[in-house]
């Protein structure tokens, strides 16, 4: 998380290098929107919706420490509450993502995810869990879940209190190469600082698809103060990577939360995302809502309506395969 802590065919979900190769072509720029419209001014461009980024939490059964007593994080956030958030707004399939829960309870997570696919009734179709690749008991955990339709991957937040370079441990390489041998892919979620070893763990695992998570949470409002270089040394690290042209796909998500409370506004967001955009091309970016984290500073409408205003200019095509259809290949939904 940058949290505290139909038509399309389905793509195999183990591939080799030639059978992700994807359009890299950049996109032109555009003009950066100075305020939030309404959804109104995007009701011509309603495309249906998949979002690779939906967190839910029970905090009767799981126990997610990283969430600081009192905030608006510090409760329940379950599916009648994603459903009313969303309402309105063509969300057709949701992917859950892991939430960082106490890694003791990693099995009950998986099996929460496979229990609501299956049951049915609602836009949850299917997850990427918690697991800890460099941990000795990981094969033992993920191997079963090897051909299951309903889990697409595994993710391991490497930021935080994670220490840096721990995905470079060969325990951790091992982990991450069997994903690729299971079918599974990695979802990167790392500092901005840290994305060339994000570089570094791709090349050492060319069998296995990665999901590089918002952005390579790039900060909004980084490119105005830079006293350090963050924003060269995170465009440079996020074209690295989008070399791998055949192995890494990027989310569009979870950069809200490093706005300004109540003074961002659309165009705060817009270097960040066109970035992102213009570096991956248009086949290996995908939206995603990161709700309910995102709430810390927007509401899922605000977040989304943003993110529509930025990229309206761009082709209905572009919008349709950011929105809807690199969602279905790249995770293979059916």
């Amino acid at each position: 998380m940058a949290e505290d802590s139909t038509g399309s065919r389905s793509m195999p979900l183990r591939v080799s290098r030639r059978q992700f190769l994807t359009t890299t072509a950049s996109l032109a720029f555009t003009g950066l929107a100075s305020q939030i419209p309404d959804a109104e001014d995007n009701k011509d461009k309603m495309f249906p919706i998949i979002d690779t980024h939906q967190h839910l939490w029970d905090l009767k059964k799981f126990r997610l420490p990283w969430i600081k007593p009192g905030t608006v994080l510090d409760k329940d956030h379950l599916m009648s509450d994603y459903l009313k958030a969303t309402e309105g707004l063509n969300i057709v399939k949701t992917i859950y993502m892991e939430v960082d829960l106490d890694p003791a309870q990693q099995k009950e997570e998986a099996d929460f995810v496979i229990d609501t696919c299956k049951r049915g009734g609602t836009p949850m179709v299917a997850g990427v869990i918690s697991g800890r690749p460099n941990s000795e008991s990981f094969a033992k955990y993920i191997t079963p879940f090897k051909g299951n339709r309903y889990i697409k991957g595994v993710r391991q937040i490497l930021h935080a209190q994670t220490p840096a370079g721990l995905c470079l441990e060969p325990q951790f390489i091992k982990g991450i190469r069997l994903l690729g041998d299971l079918g599974l892919s990695f979802d990167l979620c790392m500092r901005p600082g840290e994305l060339g070893d994000g570089v570094k763990l791709v090349d050492a695992c060319p069998d296995t698809r990665f999901i590089l998570d918002h952005c390579g949470n790039g900060e909004v409002n980084m490119f105005s103060r830079d006293p350090k270089g963050s924003a060269t040394q995170w465009k440079r690290g996020m074209e690295e990577l989008a070399k791998r042209k055949n192995l890494v796909a990027c989310k569009v998500s979870g950069i809200i939360v490093s706005a300004t409370p109540g003074k961002w506004k659309a165009g705060d967001l817009a270097p960040i995302v066109n970035h992102t955009l213009d570096t991956f091309g248009p086949d290996r970016v995908m939206f995603g809502g990161d709700w309910p984290v995102c709430t810390q500073i927007a509401t899922y409408k605000e977040w989304l309506t943003a993110l529509q205003a930025i990229v309206k200019e761009r082709n209905d095509e572009q919008q349709r395969k950011l929105f809807h259809d690199n969602a279905v290949r790249v995770y293979g939904l059916g």
